[in-house]
């Protein structure tokens, strides 16, 4: 249980996630602890009968598991002395494992498999409302010949009139063969295609997160000019554009928004006796509109809204048509008393940890993780802009956060079950060579999930894996599970040596007679995470990172430990009570 108290403290929504697990594991340990020390021994009393004669599958079993522990003793005899070999094996195996692990993608969740599919559009600057919704059509059209869909809808005018926000809702699992990431993948060549929209599919980011967006989402700062952070942006485009694992690279620093500069001329408008604010009082009713009164007819009443016809606003030279009011009501047209500017201006001005700032997103192809890509991100920025600032934000700074809090909370759940395994064994060596299987189990769950890739990269199979905050949630639970067997052996072992017997000996015979609890443990936690391994439907991606974690871990971290726990306790043990020395 004490390793997962340091996860009871973690916050975030990673944090969210691992403190129900935390608390629901430990306090499984902790009752399941109870019942062993209460309930267990009162049930063998009264259910357990001592019987001379068994049947033949009994018989057929124990010879099975007698011809074990008798060649388990045997090769473990061989293996003590062979110690250096073995020590040499171990550390070969611990640096193939830190081999693995780097070898690993990197990210918070793997994709997951919701049954959405969210598309997103955006019209050029300065597009109306009609023009995005005739594109917008395009979209649905698109929608509609995707077999695996049941349901679709589109957002016209979503954060603004020319953006377009559209869903496609997917089959039941059981009724289709591809997955929404593999449909998603397929329909971007029919959103390229579509000429007035700059368009793609995403699917839902995991965890439930509820930002709309793209994986990656990497802020560049400046403490120059906004021209100046637009040239960096526009440089770093430029750079992700030669990586083609990074899909629709976008940034919201945007100066293409059309924009009329109207500078009016003061000595003008005095000399007909108008005033600046009756000139931009006048555009603001003509060109934006005016709620002047309300009508009432019957039960029914309408606003009356100044404002010219929108055939009549729609080019900078109607601007002309336009009439302020001066002397004694007479009508001055605004071009005789204004200059008329085409530009362009910014679409939004961002600041982030207030610096300017501009936001460059991108998505992912399949196969390339968060931390993949935000490790080129970073090299490339400091390609294009030594001297640049950056930052992360959304679904990217999330990932950032949550996997620097995991690896501190490792590190803190192997510190307290050192200590909690110190206080118990009264010794400060006992509890390292309890541990020894940790770095060696975590190999065994490693190399499953490179294998995983291996396979999907060939076609086999559809999994992969990924170091993510599921397999840490198995890595974690894989060290409580794999620390049992050290401590089997291990305290078997100095009881055997405070009888008197020498340490070989002891240690020898004590994981002779452990090896079926071992055993039966390791084949329970093994045959116990096959469901999650293999698992279908809603969440099945969660769970088979725990599963194959916690399957792999077990198995190979079972038979390294076995040999390798007992040489290494002939190393580091020290003396223990007894008249018998070494």
């Amino acid at each position: 249980a004490a390793v997962y108290l340091p996860f009871a403290f973690s916050t975030g929504r990673s944090g969210m996630l691992f403190i129900e697990f935390a608390l629901t594991l430990a306090g499984a340990v902790l009752v399941s602890g109870f019942t062993a020390l209460t309930l267990s021994p009162m049930m063998c009393s009264k259910l357990l009968r001592h019987s001379n004669k068994h049947g033949r599958l009994f018989e057929f079993g124990e010879r099975i598991l007698q011809g074990l522990d008798q060649g388990y003793r045997t090769l473990l005899d061989r293996v003590l002395g062979l110690r250096w070999l073995t020590i040499g094996v171990a550390a070969a195996v611990v640096a193939a494992m830190l081999g693995l692990f780097l070898s690993l993608p990197d990210e918070l969740a793997p994709a997951e498999d919701q049954g959405i599919i969210i598309g997103f559009g955006t019209a050029p600057e300065g597009a109306t409302i009609d023009y995005t919704d005739r594109y917008a059509k395009q979209m649905e059209n698109i929608y509609e010949a995707v077999p695996e869909q049941n349901r679709f809808f589109k957002i016209v005018g979503f954060s603004g009139v020319t953006n377009v926000i559209g869903f496609i809702g997917l089959k039941p699992w059981n009724e289709r063969e591809r997955s929404a990431q593999q449909i998603a993948q397929s329909l971007f060549p029919a959103f390229s295609d579509i000429a007035g929209l700059r368009a793609f599919p995403v699917t839902p980011p995991p965890l439930g997160q509820t930002r709309f967006g793209q994986p990656v989402s990497f802020v560049v700062q400046s403490t120059g000019t906004w021209e100046d952070l637009d040239e960096t942006v526009s440089k770093l485009l430029a750079k992700m554009a030669e990586n083609s694992q990074l899909t629709n690279p976008d940034s919201d620093l945007k100066l293409n928004k059309p924009e009329l500069r109207i500078d009016i001329n003061r000595e003008k408008v005095a000399v007909v006796g108008a005033s600046i604010d009756t000139v931009g009082r006048t555009l603001e009713t003509m060109l934006g509109g005016r709620n002047v009164t309300r009508f009432k007819k019957g039960t029914e009443q309408y606003d009356v809204i100044v404002q010219i016809d929108d055939d009549s606003r729609r080019t900078p030279g109607d601007l002309s048509n336009i009439f302020v009011r001066g002397n004694n009501d007479t009508m001055i047209q605004l071009q005789n008393l204004a200059t008329v500017t085409e530009t362009v201006a910014a679409k939004e001005l961002n600041h982030f940890n207030k610096l300017r700032a501009a936001t460059v997103s991108a998505g992912l192809a399949p196969g390339y993780s968060q931390g993949e890509a935000l490790e080129w991100m970073e090299n490339a920025l400091r390609e294009v802009a030594p001297d640049a600032l950056y930052d992360l934000s959304g679904q990217s700074r999330e990932f950032r956060e949550s996997a620097s809090g995991a690896m501190t909370l490792m590190v803190l759940a192997l510190i307290f079950i050192y200590l909690v395994l110190s206080a118990q064994f009264e010794s400060f060596i006992d509890p390292l060579i309890i541990l020894v299987a940790v770095p060696l189990a975590m190999f065994g769950a490693f190399l499953c999930l490179v294998m995983l890739n291996k396979g999907n990269d060939l076609g086999w199979w559809t999994v992969t894996g990924s170091w993510n905050i599921y397999t840490q949630i198995g890595a974690v639970t894989l060290v409580g599970l794999i620390s049992k067997h050290g401590i089997l052996i291990v305290e078997f072992a100095n009881q055997l040596r405070e009888q008197g017997m020498a340490k070989r000996d002891a240690v020898l015979q004590s994981a002779s007679l452990r090896l079926r609890p071992i055993l039966m443990t390791t084949g329970a936690m093994v045959l116990g995470a096959v469901p999650l391994a293999f698992a279908t439907g809603a969440g099945a991606e969660a769970r088979h990172q725990i599963g194959w974690v916690i399957a792999g871990g077990m198995s190979f971290g079972t038979v390294f430990t076995l040999f390798v726990v007992p040489v290494v306790y002939l190393f580091l043990s020290g003396q223990h009570r007894g008249p018998a020395t070494d």
